[in-house]
């Protein structure tokens, strides 16, 4: 691979899938930074209209929002990737149940349309960075790891420092198994082809411009039902535990890989809260009576198949080489999503179709 002098900031950076949350707030980021961003997304998630429109308002120059489909934009997707210094993969269908119900569609987003950008990367002139966004689905139920109850919450026996990026895959769901291909094409294309490329395998991302709905985004949908008053449903006893992390502290980490890109290159990060940074449902719940002053009304129903029932990054790895460590607390991090979504009840008045989560 050749030497790329060290920059802080890319020149351009692509964004693919980048009127997602995750998406909207890295384009904003690295638009903040100096960088040019051109953002390519279909659209087809909640809240993407009013996340690009956000993107507009706040950067009137630099910033280019365009529509398009992985699957489908051909030579158009290998003209963007031609003229970005720096390519950030957010695209996917993101839900366990959604996979569930149309395994084929989620496959061919998520394993035949990561393909796709993998393959416009190979063929480009500059062979830019690329950061695919996988997911702590691919270790499974983590089958044989001891857990017990303590309180309010699950914890490990004798994993202290969560799951590492050594543990063994074990994808489960076609969910799993549609991200768990993509994160290896991605990984074996930095092998095969010399491609500069990294997977970020995340826990429980929040914040700020999440529309989070019963099947994904857990921490927004709480928070946008407690603020609006909604039910919601827990699906087992609500101890379930899950590291996350705060938006914020993502998007430091795509500036990390992109300043450390010749050392890391082919490397797979374990991307979340850590330890420090976990919450069950019943604390999560918690949180929110505190802050919006009122009970969170919720019932309980049978658990689903294929619950994790504690998941909890080990980020030393990412702490090592890629210099970096989550620095926003729950408690600071939930205060901060709540603000939002009472600050904006315009972006959530009409109600969305139920999902289970």
């Amino acid at each position: 691979m050749p030497a790329r002098r060290t920059r802080r900031v890319p020149r351009h950076v692509l964004v693919i899938g980048g009127a997602g949350f995750i998406g909207s707030n890295v384009a904003d980021a690295f638009r903040r930074e100096g960088a040019a961003v051109t953002v390519f997304d279909n659209f087809s998630r909640p809240g993407a209209a009013a996340n690009s429109r956000w993107l507009k308002t706040r950067h009137r120059r630099g910033l280019r929002v365009l529509h398009g489909d992985i699957l489908t934009a051909g030579r158009r997707l290998r003209r963007l990737v031609d003229d970005a210094d720096f390519v950030i993969h957010n695209a996917g269908q993101v839900a366990v149940t959604t996979s569930v119900a149309d395994p084929r569609t989620d496959f061919q987003i998520n394993a035949a349309g990561t393909l796709e950008v993998l393959e416009a990367v190979r063929h480009s002139r500059r062979r830019p960075p690329l950061v695919f966004s996988s997911t702590n689905k691919v270790y499974g139920g983590l089958d044989g790891v001891p857990v017990t109850r303590r309180g309010m919450r699950y914890a490990f026996v004798s994993s202290p420092r969560g799951v590492g990026e050594d543990a063994p895959l074990d994808f489960h769901s076609p969910y799993g198994c549609s991200k768990g291909a993509a994160d290896q094409y991605v990984r074996d294309y930095a092998r095969i082809y010399d491609l500069p490329t990294v997977v970020f395998r995340k826990s429980c991302i929040y914040g700020p411009r999440q529309f989070g709905v019963e099947d994904q985004g857990w921490v927004a949908w709480f928070t946008i039902a407690a603020v609006r008053g909604l039910p919601l449903t827990i699906y087992g006893d609500g101890k379930q535990v899950r590291d996350v992390l705060y938006i914020d502290d993502l998007v430091r980490a795509y500036l990390a890989a992109f300043r450390r890109i010749d050392a890391v290159a082919g490397e797979i990060f374990n991307i979340g809260g850590g330890p420090a940074n976990t919450l069950s449902l019943l604390e999560l719940l918690a949180m929110l009576r505190e802050l919006t002053g009122r009970p969170v009304r919720a019932h309980h129903e049978g658990w689903r198949p294929g619950d994790q029932v504690i998941y909890v990054s080990d980020v030393r790895k990412a702490a090592r080489r890629l210099g970096w460590a989550p620095s926003v607390s729950p408690a600071e991090g939930v205060r901060r999503l709540h603000a939002w979504v009472a600050e904006h009840p315009e972006l959530f008045d009409r109600p969305r179709a139920k999902k289970r989560r």
